[in-house]
């Protein structure tokens, strides 16, 4: 596992700055993003056209049927990550990870390429974490390529989600990421663990809001998480929960360009 660096733990401290500002700014971004849109949710998906199955090392489970969550990882890799992976694998459970580009991708490649070589969904969360709403129609499509291109260099296959910084979107982002063949995925279920190291208390944000359907919004940077995730896991298992990717969980749907699920 990477060792922690002082460069990594600035870069956490900044979006816990970030994220702390931003909750105060616009309070829905706990759960809608800021800014008005309209969304999908996964069961509504699924009604749309069939995909080809999906093989996946953990298996697949008919969403329609089962009772489905995904598990989903924001700003990362970090040297948290290779730990996070190996309870993943320990517990047989596939997950979403949204990926930055700056001091990230390009920081832990290795783990980029083990995270789609067992079988998570690896997708984009831009390069710099800029507000995508904030920028020009040309500085939002670079904020996608770049971290689109390095993922598919790394991993042979080019992101087809992305999730927004801070859930900021727009009627522009909805557009360029339909022209960028990307979908917009947010939120049901927060545990703001950017507002905390407590592992106890991020285990129990996360169990209060568990539903059929949610997607759990998590960042591998903070140090209290990646303890709090085999907890997660075990107890959602308890209850009957099946973890899925993001794209698992619309199946047998499939992710449309320019469209918002949550």
């Amino acid at each position: 596992m990477p060792s922690p660096t002082r460069k990594t733990k600035k870069t956490g401290a900044w979006l816990r700055a970030v994220a702390v500002s931003a909750a105060a700014a616009c309070l829905a971004v706990t759960l809608t993003g800021c800014g008005s849109t309209d969304v999908t949710h996964p069961s509504a998906a699924r009604g749309g056209p069939a995909a080809t199955a999906q093989a996946s090392r953990f298996g697949t489970a008919d969403c329609r049927r089962a009772r489905c969550i995904a598990l989903t990882f924001d700003a990362g890799p970090s040297e948290n990550s290779a730990r996070l992976l190996d309870i993943l694998k320990e517990k047989q459970v596939p997950a979403t990870f949204f990926l930055l580009g700056a001091r990230h991708i390009e920081k832990y490649p290795d783990l980029v390429r083990r995270m789609a070589a067992e079988g998570h969904e690896v997708a984009s969360h831009t390069w710099d974490h800029k507000i995508l709403t904030q920028l020009t129609p040309d500085g939002i499509r670079e904020e996608l390529r770049r971290p689109d291109d390095a993922i598919e260099r790394l991993t042979g296959r080019r992101p087809t989600l992305m999730r927004p910084p801070q859930g900021r979107t727009d009627a522009t982002v909805h557009g360029i990421c339909r022209e960028m063949g990307l979908s917009e995925v947010l939120w049901t279920v927060t545990a703001k663990d950017y507002t905390t190291t407590d592992s106890a208390l991020i285990q129990r944000r996360v169990l209060a809001q568990a539903d059929r359907d949610g997607i759990i919004l998590l960042h591998d940077i903070y140090d209290g998480t990646v303890p709090a995730v085999p907890g997660i896991i075990d107890a959602l298992k308890e209850r009957g929960f099946v973890f899925v990717t993001v794209p698992q969980l619309l199946a047998p749907g499939t992710p449309v360009p320019g469209q918002v699920y949550r």
